[in-house]
């Protein structure tokens, strides 16, 4: 549903610098950001110009889909300890069939300098977006579930061009946004082993790839867990990376939280505060994980065969996760939100997208499971308050040797850059500050 346009055309003023490289010699059919030979082009490792249009019929398909859902009985409770309401759904769904339009979402997409390029066999699709400032510092931002590249449009403005958001000339960055394997527009590994470490090492060939030899990493959910596996491979050129979702559990206190215990004497107000929210999480509100992590390919039939069912899954995330109170319009608009999910539906990435659970199966908040300790890199955290658990200062720098910047902000959720572009945005500025 997707197809990659050989045709010359100028993209917009976003594009910054790229434009240069639209003139470039034309290598199998399609323009090169970089030099490269024919053996290059011949294995995909070649960076080709990536255009999204979905056809007329896919979207006709999904609508109607989205018109004959067959709806469960309403829920017996009046709050959502059964999962999102039964009207709420409803309400999403009848404007995702009748108002929504995919074509206003594509848009945003295509007037920016998107690219595929093949890597260790899979297709990577990313969005990479020069900043007209000298010396930017390179910056690749990666997603997580049930995000996706989609998660950073909003901050591309203000990290590549700082001045005209409050910032300054010399805090700008590079960004490059990738769909991690098996999400968006990236291919699906066919292949075992495409872990969160494949995935770093992928992300490094990446950067190198597009000629940078200096860069930073920057993660939450999937994200964080990449960027830690990037920061403990320490590759030339790696500067540090930016946590959002840190794991800092302290060894002593994992099984504890796994098992619902009482939260142990001596704890601090934010560490007892984070013992209790993790330990609600994995109790109450991680059987989403559990499933993708046992029977990713079981879900998938569900998440690619019904629209109803992929909005219920993962909307009740982004709203238990954004700092909206349980309403995540509040923060980010209902055609972004609608935009994200139409996106894994339209490129049948329910059970792909899963399997990066199932690859990883480890514990995302376990300081000894991610190996943080190993990390020589500089690390930075921002903490947002509606993060699945706030990680206590003690418990990162515990964790993190090398945390050399840790930020607590007002506001903002799991989809920090989604829910808070701006803030977000400032806290990019200050934590890579010194690493330039």
């Amino acid at each position: 549903m997707s197809t990659v346009s050989s045709s010359h055309r100028r993209r917009s003023d976003l594009a910054n610098s790229l434009t240069v490289f639209l003139t470039s010699a034309v290598v199998a059919g399609a323009f090169s950001l970089l030099p490269m030979d024919q053996a290059a082009a011949a294995d995909g490792s070649a960076i080709r110009p990536f255009q999204i249009h979905v056809s007329d019929a896919a979207l006709v398909d999904l609508r109607q889909r989205v018109q004959a859902t067959r709806w469960p009985d309403k829920e017996t409770v009046s709050d959502e300890s059964q999962g999102i309401r039964l009207a709420e759904m409803q309400a999403l769904v009848r404007y995702w069939g009748n108002g929504y339009d995919w074509r206003k979402g594509e848009a945003k997409l295509t007037a920016l300098p998107e690219f595929v390029t093949k890597i260790d066999g899979v297709d990577i699709q990313f969005i990479h977006v020069r900043s007209h400032e000298p010396n930017a510092l390179p910056l690749i931002l990666t997603h997580g579930w049930p995000g996706s590249p989609l998660e950073f449009l909003k901050v591309i403005g203000p990290l590549t061009d700082p001045v005209a958001h409050g910032g300054r000339a010399q805090d700008a960055f590079d960004v490059v946004i990738p769909a991690i394997p098996g999400y968006g527009f990236s291919g699906k590994p066919t292949d075992l082993g495409w872990n969160p470490d494949r995935v770093a090492r992928a992300w490094d060939v990446l950067m190198k790839r597009l000629g940078y030899t200096r860069y930073v990493s920057q993660g939450g959910d999937h994200g964080s867990v990449i960027s830690d596996a990037l920061a403990r491979q320490a590759p030339p050129g790696l500067l540090g990376i930016h946590l959002t979702m840190p794991a800092t559990i302290p060894a002593n206190l994992v099984k504890g939280i796994n098992s619902g215990d009482p939260a142990p004497a001596g704890l601090t107000s934010p560490e007892r505060l984070a013992y209790n929210t993790l330990s609600t999480f994995f109790g109450r509100n991680a059987a989403y994980g559990a499933m993708m992590v046992t029977r990713p390919q079981t879900i998938g039939y569900s998440l690619v065969d019904s629209p109803s069912g992929l909005a219920a899954f993962t909307y009740e995330k982004i709203a238990e996760w954004s700092d909206s109170d349980g309403h995540p319009e509040r923060v980010i608009s209902r055609d972004e939100i609608l935009d994200d999910i139409t996106l894994y539906w339209l490129t049948d990435t329910g059970a792909s997208s899963s399997r990066f659970y199932w690859e990883n199966n480890n514990n995302n908040f376990s300081a000894v499971a991610q190996k943080t300790n190993q990390i020589k890199v500089p690390v930075a955290i921002t903490v947002f308050p509606h993060e699945i658990y706030r990680a206590p200062e003690s418990w990162s720098r515990q964790a993190y040797p090398s945390l050399y910047y840790f930020h607590e902000v007002a506001k903002g959720g799991h989809f920090a850059a989604w829910e808070q572009p701006e803030l977000f945005s400032a806290e990019m500025r200050e934590a890579f500050r010194s690493l330039r």
